[in-house]
């Protein structure tokens, strides 16, 4: 990115974040999540204590991450933006950065220091990894199963998924390559530290879908986090990937008989990105909602209803207790070190690189 790109538009943003209790802010704040546990965390966690801040202000909400990239084009071609502040994972973010649908933030002008002074940019260190990108969470995607279906062979590896004698039934699955072409792969034998390089070849991919062509008649699509543990929950699959919070709310909240398996979870970032060329009063508001959304005890305080990191280092050493439950959540975390010892690190350059073209053929395997 260039230099005088990215300081007009730090310049811009930190004159707009230092003049927002100056000026006039919109009061209505359309935020874009994903629904079910995880944006009833943010409810809880940040939106809640704003609004009691701030009465006059009105959320609404859209359930549309999954698609954020695509519905951002779309808007910004027809110049219609209708979303102030938007939930992606780290390589959506990515995309949309190069692409000029999101803003560049300068963190250290726009977010809170930690409390003791440490700065914004230092305190979330490494997963500040887009100028475009606020990450909230550390969070994994892994597999539930139903205990009471696979009865004293309850799943210990990743590559249970791919073994439909073993484990009979339907499969859920995200509809997207992310993560389903890296474990077909690492299933397959390939080792975890090659895997985006056999990735990164055409007979790589095709290896890949063709691991993925030995379960596809008995896999459940998803496109929402909701989804799996509803299917769970329902018996209509035996096991089904998801964000290891959700399984932590059906497990825990909802006491479903599901079981946990961590191997091979594939760890990733999710966080808040700005649209490009909002209106100033627009902008003002969210900015303002920012600051405050990602502090120290609001990130320390999400973990109280769900099962994701925090991603400030600051926040850490506040988590606690579930809020209702009063279980500790550290022992829930994805990071945990009983939880994280056979992990799939996510390569966010990798698939920032490649989304659209492994997407194209994806969608072409899933139409045959």
């Amino acid at each position: 990115m260039k230099l005088t790109k990215t300081l007009l538009a730090t310049t811009a943003l930190a004159a707009v974040s230092g003049a927002a209790q100056a000026q006039e802010m919109a009061n209505e704040l359309t935020l874009v999540s994903w629904g079910g546990a995880y944006q009833a965390s943010q409810v809880k966690a940040y939106v809640e204590p704003y609004l009691e801040m701030h009465p006059e202000v009105t959320v609404i909400w859209d359930e549309s991450s999954a698609e954020a990239t695509a519905k951002m084009r779309a808007m910004t071609e027809a110049g219609n933006v209708t979303w102030d502040l938007v939930d992606a994972v780290a390589s959506d973010a990515m995309r949309m950065c190069d692409e000029g649908l999101i803003e560049e933030l300068d963190h250290d002008a726009v977010l809170a220091a930690a409390p003791d002074g440490t700065s914004a940019s230092d305190d979330f260190g490494d997963l500040l990894v887009s100028d475009c990108f606020v990450p909230q969470i550390v969070y994994s995607t892994t597999f539930g199963y139903r205990t009471d279906m696979v009865g004293d062979n309850a799943p210990t590896e990743i590559c249970a998924i791919f073994d439909l004698e073993a484990y009979p039934g339907k499969r859920a699955l995200q509809k997207r390559p992310i993560d389903n072409m890296e474990w077909a792969l690492y299933c397959d034998g390939v080792a975890k530290d090659e895997i985006y390089d056999v990735l990164g070849t055409d007979e790589g991919v095709d290896r890949a879908l063709a691991k993925l062509d030995t379960i596809k008649d008995q896999v459940v699509w998803w496109t929402a986090g909701a989804e799996t543990p509803q299917l769970l929950a329902d018996g209509e699959v035996v096991m089904g990937s998801t964000f290891n919070g959700r399984l932590f709310s059906a497990i825990a909240e909802q006491g479903q008989p599901i079981g946990m398996l961590w191997d091979m979870q594939s760890f990733d970032l999710d966080g808040w990105v700005v649209p490009a060329g909002l209106p100033e009063d627009r902008k003002a508001r969210v900015l303002d909602f920012l600051k405050f959304a990602t502090d120290t005890q609001r990130l320390a305080d999400q973990a109280k209803y769900i099962s994701y990191g925090p991603a400030r280092a600051s926040s850490a050493p506040l988590v606690g207790q579930h809020a209702e439950l009063g279980i500790e959540m550290a022992p829930h975390m994805p990071t945990d070190p009983a939880n994280a010892g056979n992990v799939h690190v996510y390569d966010y350059e990798w698939w920032a690189d490649n989304r659209d073209d492994l997407d194209a053929k994806f969608q072409a395997w899933l139409a045959k």
